[in-house]
């Protein structure tokens, strides 16, 4: 199965809107498995429904790659026949560490820019990437601290150094490279030429929050903003057709704005893409 175009995030909060919509730009769907992994009741019923439909991706929120323990196995054997039930062509799991000691901490925690994390991250994904039986990609993570003090190196070399670890491929979150470009004072643009775009295989955008102080958060809260439209215009025309997936989480607008933010994504992909530049 191939994925695209412009995809969303599969809520509950939207499902019934998005079931009974016409929306054809709306190409695929992406879920986190957490929410269905052998869960039944009306979640399970919903994505029932929209699979008749629409092709689906997988993102993961619990397997952050930089976890000291490996993934449990009582979670990652259902997820892998789960997976293979959607038939998604990959899987993805965040650059971050995500729990300890069997405790879940519900948030994506930034690895330190070290070689040293780099070689846990590239352990754990091959580890993943086995036992899913499924290719496996990384996705870069928004941050507002750098912890153990000074980095040893950069977000972007340190990106780099771990997909040459793993030979992985990267889920690239445009908004989360413009919200870290915001919060620690790099250009957005150069970062992404630094990046090997051909390994690339799909693309998150997203509306962070503006604090009163100047901080963005990565809510998937708020709507794209403008400086992001223009980032991932520079992305796809350096990409090629790579699919683009909104996400939203919370603070759901009218079901016609989500729409409104697809078409405008739409326009922004085909125009890109026509005659990337690599």
């Amino acid at each position: 199965m191939t994925l695209q175009g412009i995809g969303i995030g599969f809520r509950y909060a939207m499902a019934e809107e998005l079931l009974a919509a016409e929306a054809p730009e709306i190409r695929w769907l992406e879920v986190h498995p957490e929410n269905y992994v052998q869960r039944g009741g009306r979640f399970r019923y919903r994505l029932e429904q929209a699979r008749e439909r629409y092709a689906f991706a997988t993102h993961g929120l619990t397997l952050g790659l930089g976890s000291l323990q490996p993934a449990d196995r009582g979670y990652v054997e259902p997820l892998r026949a789960f997976l293979a039930e959607l038939g998604t062509p990959f899987h993805s799991e965040h650059l971050c560490f995500s729990g300890v000691d069997g405790v879940v901490l519900h948030d994506l925690l930034p690895l330190p820019f070290t070689q040293e994390a780099a070689e846990l991250v590239a352990k754990r994904f091959q580890e993943l990437q086995t036992q899913l039986e499924l290719p496996l990609a990384i996705e870069n993570i928004s941050y507002y601290a750098h912890p153990g003090g000074t980095p040893a190196m950069d977000e972007a070399d340190f990106l780099n150094l771990v997909l040459n670890e793993t030979d992985g491929k990267l889920l690239l979150d445009v908004n989360n490279v413009w919200v870290n470009s915001r919060n620690h004072n790099f250009d957005p643009y150069a970062f992404i030429d630094r990046l090997p775009l051909s390994r690339v295989i799909q693309i998150h955008v997203a509306g962070p929050t503006e604090r009163a102080d100047g901080l963005f958060i990565d809510t998937h809260g708020e709507p794209i903003r403008e400086e992001c439209y223009e980032l991932l215009e520079y992305t796809l025309r350096r990409t090629g057709p790579v699919p683009v997936l909104l996400e939203r989480d919370q603070n759901f607008p009218p079901f016609e704005s989500i729409l409104a933010e697809v078409k405008r994504l739409t326009a922004i992909y085909d125009r890109a893409t026509v005659a990337p530049c690599r």
